[in-house]
């Protein structure tokens, strides 16, 4: 089996003993690689690296060459996109296609921030009072922790490496322990893209302890967390222990809202990219359709007869357009919440099993189910898979309110032909992210985040490089006067 090294102040290593453990292919169900299980002294190695690179040559770095060190990054990252992808789609059983064509992607937000490194500032203050200069700087944090789930990692990782690195900070990432092998083969490139050693570190292991001594250790001080929110409320209570800042981008139920005036054919596939593409594991999975009455039956016959069509099958195949849930306790999940729905009358419009024709690996067909009300477990729990609740609503205010009630709040989609409208129920529904006659697309220059249990801070964007700054205010007193006797009031 192929074995996976983490990267540690410049150098890829073992774990602490060599311990590891096994990877599965999520298309066979079998183990295909090893990767390091790191300790808790393996963490304390990284941060101390991470620290003395913060505190030595990367803190001499002018802008500049950090926006070349990331300008060169995403050179290799583009020129590699091909084995990147390959072994992230061995790993958790994204299709290929779309790990390939996302890993070139990735090489834009590497591009996007080093052109922010050079463009930090402060500002000169019209203070009110005579006689003093006072401006600030913005001055980079110290070491970071980067806490990266299983899907969407080169993505995910280059949204928290770019701007840290372009404001001039130092990181270690944890990279999940579900599929990890990608983020521990790009550590290859950032060697080779002559970073030095300790800037960037990549380290992979459990929660306990390798996950609790990153956020709890004294020398981080910012932490950027994606994932699930039961994990970032233990990461919130481990920060207590050193005040690091924090952005938690978390999970999502995401609602998408289809008004009889929409165009159906591009509400349809948006639908199916919101939910079916990369086998609904995103964290702003299109998992709650709100059909207005008149088109409810309209458009589910459409997505039904679509979702007959995908083909499931090996990631690798350039021909498959639905892949493997990347763990079994993904299905085992899935499964269990789809007996619980349907003995509370959502009825199976298509899939609720897995396909028949693959004896191996973990698939599940694309579900639809039409629901009345939402007091499933199914429609309101994440699933990160390909099963769509449906409902419908009678008007604008229905919709919104339908939409609405969920303790999440990460993205929403709306079709609509009505401008007004549009711009209203963006207004009114709570999510940080909303697409408008589109969906589940992203840039390096729009910022993205939720709201309410799908967390809090933003990333990508100009706003992102300054939230890895600290701002420091200088006041100058120019007056050649002898400043007042401060027992003097005047």
């Amino acid at each position: 089996m192929k074995q996976f090294r983490m990267l540690i102040d410049g150098k890829l290593v073992e774990a602490e003993g060599g311990k590891s453990f096994p990877s599965l292919n999520p298309a066979t169900g079998e183990p295909w690689a090893t990767m390091p299980e790191a300790s808790a002294a393996d963490v304390d190695r990284a941060v101390e690296a991470a620290q003395r690179a913060f505190e030595g040559p990367w803190r001499r770095t002018t802008a500049t060459e950090r926006g070349r060190y990331l300008r060169k990054l995403a050179d290799l990252v583009a020129a590699n996109a091909e084995a990147l992808g390959r072994i992230e789609t061995t790993d958790t059983g994204k299709l290929f296609k779309e790990t390939r064509w996302q890993a070139n992607y990735v090489a834009d937000y590497y591009q996007f921030f080093a052109g922010l490194a050079d463009k930090i500032s402060g500002e000169t203050l019209p203070i009110d009072k005579p006689d003093m200069c006072v401006m600030t700087f913005r001055e980079p944090l110290g070491v970071v922790a980067g806490i990266i789930p299983w899907n969407s990692q080169m993505f995910l990782s280059a949204t928290k490496i770019g701007p840290a690195l372009a404001a001039g900070n130092t990181i270690v990432l944890k990279a999940s322990e579900m599929a990890p092998a990608p983020l521990l083969e790009f550590g290859r490139l950032v060697l080779e893209a002559g970073i030095p050693p300790g800037v960037v570190n990549i380290v992979t292991g459990f929660s306990e302890p390798c996950g609790r001594a990153l956020t709890t250790h004294p020398l981080v001080t910012r932490i950027a967390f994606t994932g699930g929110d039961h994990t970032a409320r233990h990461i919130v209570r481990n920060s207590a222990e050193n005040l690091a800042r924090l952005s938690l981008e978390l999970g999502g139920k995401s609602p998408v809202m289809v008004f009889e005036d929409a165009d159906l054919e591009s509400a349809t596939n948006g639908v199916v990219s919101g939910i079916f593409g990369a086998s609904g594991q995103t964290c702003v999975a299109g998992s709650r359709l709100y059909l207005q009455e008149k088109v409810a039956d309209q458009v589910l016959e459409s997505l039904v007869a679509r979702a007959r069509q995908i083909q499931i099958g090996d990631p690798l195949d350039e021909a498959t357009q639905m892949g493997p849930l990347a763990t079994r306790g993904q299905l085992s999940g899935i499964e269990t919440l789809m007996e619980k729905a349907k003995q509370t009358n959502a009825r199976v419009l298509h899939g609720g099993k897995r396909p028949t024709h693959l004896n191996a690996g973990w698939y599940y067909e694309p579900t639809i189910l039409d629901c009345h009300g939402q007091d499933h477990a199914i429609a309101e729990t994440e699933l990160f898979g390909p099963v769509l609740c449906a409902f419908r609503f009678k008007d604008e205010a229905d919709a919104i309110r339908q939409a609405n009630d969920t303790r999440f709040g990460l993205a929403a989609g709306i079709f609509t032909r009505d401008v007004g409208r549009a711009l209203r129920i963006s207004q009114a529904t709570r999510a940080g992210i909303v697409w408008v006659n589109t969906y589940r697309v992203v840039s390096p220059i729009a910022e993205f985040g939720g709201m309410k249990d799908s967390g809090y801070g933003r990333e990508s964007g100009v706003q992102a490089i300054y939230d890895y700054t600290c701002a420091k205010t200088v006041w100058i007193n120019t007056s050649t006067a002898p400043i007042a006797n401060p027992f003097v009031m005047r």
